[in-house]
């Protein structure tokens, strides 16, 4: 109790060492460890931005376990796919400006509100061409969403796939203007106006009501954050002193976009060619087994990944101190996934058993070892946010390609003999692997920033 005492203030008048029991210490340090959260910005607005992915994770699995209580399975799959076929092309759409915005928004000064009004309309207008490309694409890659094509639909389909660009392009603004807090409100509200609408939709029997309520309860997102977002956050942001220096033109956030795009279509299609492969070798009974372990085991590396994004505004708005911010990221980061990867692995069949003794029978094992992948992934994590900082490109795009290359391969060995405990373990043995040799890397990249008025390494001539 010694120790502890030296480092606490418990609540009692008496000092230390005082008589107070080892709970009531572990409760003044809980309440300390709080307090010291909210006053630095990087941890405080991690957790706010790792809550939002978890909460709109939770919440989103509400939605659909609703619509499957109130509609047909032919209703609930139409909609499913109408809805993620969206979301993709929005994300296609994106043009991946909401990272840029983490990134280039925290240094912008006077061009914040600029800044952002620009990537709005480059997103709503690239979504929108993606998703008019997508409608008249239907009959050969999506037949079963034919209707979709119907006039109103068809309109209805592009605006919402434009707003939802929109909507992801809000977070990485207000999480570049320190508002974190208005990420996890605004997912929150998105989330339970859409669940409330989708039990009304349901009570007055409205076919569409699965669509109807997200896309209305998308709008009300939208129209809420912005006006927080352009009265309140923006001009507060632009009133702050910036060094000048740090403003990027147009074709520098371009180019870095493009680079963060093109590392994101490699997690992309790590993600993306594992269930197919799953689906070839071990039919659609293991597709479903792997794919419930996969949403698990993903929602940790969500939360680690959008943690991050602290360190990205934080490491801009202060280069200086950028090393100091991802050691103290990377020690916090791997603590919290460990504390929730370690319990997921343990009680990994009674989780699945949730959804059928078949699911706890043929997946366990990869869940658990998907689960504690999910630990060595905060060094690459960690990794990616400072290579955004120091916008190294190279790095920006490599460590993605590596972990999708090594991941597939892998796979691909280990799936035919071993099933799902081999994706499980290609998943595991790709995070070490990866993590090893960056975890010896991570000082080159956390190298002093150049001084004042001197070029960047990329900057200077050949």
């Amino acid at each position: 109790m010694s120790v502890l005492a030296r480092r606490v203030r418990c609540a009692c008048p008496v000092d230390l060492p005082c008589e107070c029991s080892y709970p009531t210490l572990l409760r003044a340090e809980a309440r300390a460890v709080a307090a010291r959260s909210r006053r630095e910005p990087l941890l405080h607005n991690g957790h706010l931005l790792a809550a939002s992915s978890v909460l709109a994770a939770g919440l989103g699995s509400l939605f659909w376990m609703l619509a499957t209580r109130s509609y047909s399975a032919a209703d609930v799959g139409r909609s499913y796919a109408a809805l993620s076929a969206t979301m993709f092309l929005s994300t296609l759409g994106s043009l991946n400006l909401g990272d840029a915005l983490v990134r280039f928004v925290p240094t912008a000064g006077r061009r914040t509100r600029a800044l952002v009004l620009h990537s709005y309309l480059v997103s709503i207008a690239a979504s929108a061409v993606v998703a008019v490309a997508f409608l008249l694409l239907i009959p050969v890659v999506a037949p079963d969403l034919a209707e979709l094509r119907r006039p109103v639909l068809a309109v209805s389909f592009v605006a919402a796939t434009a707003g939802y660009s929109v909507f992801v392009l809000q977070d990485g603004a207000l999480t570049g203007v320190r508002r974190a807090g208005w990420v996890l409100g605004e997912n929150t509200v998105f989330a339970v106006a859409k669940a409330a609408l989708l039990a009304l939709c349901a009570a007055f029997a409205v076919g569409a009501g699965i669509l109807l309520s997200w896309a209305a309860a998308l709008v009300l997102a939208i129209v809420l954050t912005n006006v927080v977002l352009f009265r309140r956050a923006i001009p507060a942001h632009q009133a702050a002193p910036v060094d000048e220096r740090e403003q990027r033109p147009t074709e520098r956030i371009a180019r870095w976009a493009g680079a963060d795009y093109l590392g994101n279509l490699f997690s992309f299609a790590a993600a993306s060619v594992l269930p197919l492969m799953v689906l070839d070798r071990l039919g659609a009974a293991g597709s479903a087994y792997y794919s419930l372990a996969y949403v698990i085991a993903s929602t940790l590396y969500v939360a680690a990944f959008s943690m991050g994004h602290s360190l990205v505004v934080e490491g801009s708005r202060d280069p200086a101190r950028l090393a100091e911010h991802s050691r103290r990221l990377l020690r916090h980061s791997t603590l919290l996934v460990t504390a929730a990867a370690v319990p997921i692995a343990v009680a990994a069949p009674w989780i699945l058993a949730l959804f059928g003794p078949e699911y706890a029978e043929h997946g366990t094992t990869a869940l658990r070892l998907m689960a504690l992948s999910a630990i060595p992934n905060t060094i690459p994590n960690v990794a990616i946010q400072v290579a955004r900082v120091r916008r190294s490109l190279p790095w920006m795009v490599g460590i993605r390609f590596a972990f999708a290359l090594v991941v597939i391969a892998l796979t691909a060995v280990l799936l035919p003999p071993f099933g799902l405990t081999g994706i499980g373990a290609a998943w595991l043995i790709a995070e070490c692997a990866l993590a090893l040799p960056l975890l010896a890397a991570l000082p080159r990249l956390l190298h002093p920033a150049p001084a004042p008025g001197r070029p960047r390494p990329e900057e200077e001539p050949t």
